[in-house]
């Protein structure tokens, strides 16, 4: 397709794109296992701190068979660090999945149907691995479409993920899907940014409307609808003789099935009812730790506590010689207090 076939507004954007486009590992493949491994990892992570992962699991798994073929917890170690680990193991259940069909599918329903594959990971997947002609939308392109079209309509409304979706399909050249979506992406996360954008260097300013009608800053729009909730935890690491009790998050709350010590919940007396009965010597190690998530923030104390012998615990509790507790999948804020622990 030529640029004069095409929608003027993905001729201009795909000139940009070979100038300015970035140069990531997993566009040198078609691969659908390595593009999809990188779409799950850079979800809610910058592309600094998602890339290292990237690497580590295509060198642990080079294949999605190989990734199948791993245990959950060893999928959640190396995912460690990256947070939303709903994310892991979803990657995780689709690998198995993908492994039992024999080859990863092709087609866009087939791609949606493994587990945790949305609507904008399967485009990314289709476009990119098999050349197939679907848009992606996401926070990136929501914006870039808002601000040059002054669309206000509300981004997390259906009526609005289903009129941005239309208009990226329809803008979508069906022969360069692969770099209309990059390029879309792109411009989004390095010229068009939420705040500071490009205006003035913009290729497309001749025609933005948001940039003509002085909106560009208050575009997109979006409706404010979750309330964050805090959350009190005292954490207690229990300490016996060169071993520490862990026991692994059962589900329907975060950080589903990684691991954590002693954990009470709630005010300071419950914490004190909880240690009492044990005996040992309770260390405070840091006050008030701020650990912000999506849609609720944790405030945490962390403490060791340190006994001649076993105290009773529950019985998902499991002793673990300190020099192994590395091969644990911990959350990010338990590495925290472990980081305090070592010191």
């Amino acid at each position: 397709m030529t640029d004069s076939a095409m929608h003027p507004f993905a001729a201009t954007l795909l000139r940009w794109y070979d100038a300015h486009g970035r140069d990531l590992p997993w566009r040198d493949t078609s691969d659908p296992y390595a593009i999809w491994l990188s779409e799950v990892i850079l979800q809610q992570t910058r592309i600094e701190q998602g890339r290292p992962y990237w690497e580590r699991f295509m060198q642990r798994f080079p294949t999605v068979h190989d990734l199948a073929a791993a245990s959950e917890d060893e999928v959640l170690r190396l995912w460690q660090g990256l947070g939303y680990y709903s994310r892991a193991r979803n990657l995780h259940a689709a690998a198995r999945q993908v492994a039992q069909m024999g080859e990863f599918p092709s087609t866009l329903d087939g791609i949606k149907a493994l587990k945790g594959v949305g609507d904008y990971t399967a485009a990314a997947i289709a476009s990119m691995a098999f050349g197939i002609p679907a848009a992606v939308v996401d926070g990136n392109v929501y914006r870039v479409l808002a601000r040059h079209y002054g669309i206000v309509t509300p981004i997390n409304t259906s009526k609005g993920k289903r009129e941005f979706t239309l208009l990226a399909q329809e803008l979508l050249p069906p022969t360069h899907a692969a770099a209309f979506n990059q390029a879309m992406m792109d411009f989004g996360a390095t010229w068009c940014t939420p705040k500071s954008p490009r205006c003035t260097l913009c290729p497309l300013a001749g025609s933005c409307q948001s940039l003509h009608n002085g909106t560009v800053e208050k575009l997109p729009v979006k409706l404010k609808k979750l309330q964050v909730k805090t959350r009190k935890f005292h954490y207690v690491y229990v300490r016996c003789k060169g071993y520490a009790a862990l026991h692994r998050r059962p589900a329907g709350d975060i950080w589903q099935g990684l691991w954590e010590p002693l954990l009470v919940e709630g005010d300071t007396e419950r914490l004190m009812q909880a240690v009492t009965s044990m005996g040992g010597t309770l260390i405070p190690l840091r006050n008030g730790v701020k650990h912000v998530l999506t849609h609720r923030i944790i405030m945490a104390d962390f403490y060791r506590l340190d006994c001649d012998t076993r105290p009773a615990l529950p019985a998902d509790y499991r002793w673990i010689p300190e020099h192994e507790l590395d091969r644990y999948a911990i959350p990010r804020l338990v590495e925290r207090l472990m980081a305090l622990v070592e010191r």
